[in-house]
């Protein structure tokens, strides 16, 4: 389940994934954060591969291709500075074409 949160040229993607799920590889053209409110996660950057416990902060450079996979339940959080605010758009916004 997603839920998209908007603020003052903030936006915040929260996710729920069930152990085993992952969000699918992807890259932005900017720094941004991944939180891993709860659970435990591995987070794959440019091949390499970390795994966190939450709660915990991740931060995620420019251009670098990124994966979280679930390693238990967990609740992720997406955080991007955007002035976008309509959720159908915001992916389109955010997510670098290869």
């Amino acid at each position: 389940m997603i839920k998209h949160h908007f603020s003052a040229g903030t936006y915040v993607r929260e996710q729920d994934l069930r152990a085993h799920q992952a969000v699918e590889t992807h890259k932005h053209n900017y720094d941004h954060f991944g939180i891993l409110g709860s659970g435990t996660a591995a987070v794959e950057l440019d091949g390499s591969v970390e795994v966190y416990e939450g709660p915990c902060v991740v931060e995620i450079k420019a251009g670098k291709k990124h994966r979280i996979t679930a390693l238990t339940d967990i609740t992720w959080f997406c955080v991007h500075a955007t002035s976008e605010t309509d959720a159908d758009k915001i992916d389109h916004v955010l997510i670098k074409g290869e």
